[in-house]
């Protein structure tokens, strides 16, 4: 696995920022984009990532119609254990 900081898709960096900014935004943080992250508790900015991870899954989640992913609890399950013998 690769270590470089270069993104995989440099295309979808802006549209990734702009999550970024909206997520901190809901989550209170004002003026993310210029804030020192240093100043910022890693609480606040892993929750940040959290919630974005958090936003992707459920955008691809309506995207796909949920076929095979079924919600419980806020979490998501798989409806067929891929384990288990038919």
């Amino acid at each position: 696995m690769s270590r470089t900081r270069k993104p995989v898709n440099p295309a979808a960096q802006n549209g990734l920022d702009r999550l970024k900014e909206e997520t901190a935004a809901e989550l209170g943080l004002k003026d993310y984009k210029n804030t020192y992250k240093g100043a910022l508790t890693s609480a606040d900015n892993g929750r940040v990532g959290g919630h974005m991870v958090r936003k992707m899954i459920q955008s691809r989640e309506t995207q796909f119609g949920q076929g095979s992913v079924q919600a419980t609890n806020g979490t998501a399950t798989a409806v067929h254990d891929v384990n288990q013998k038919p």
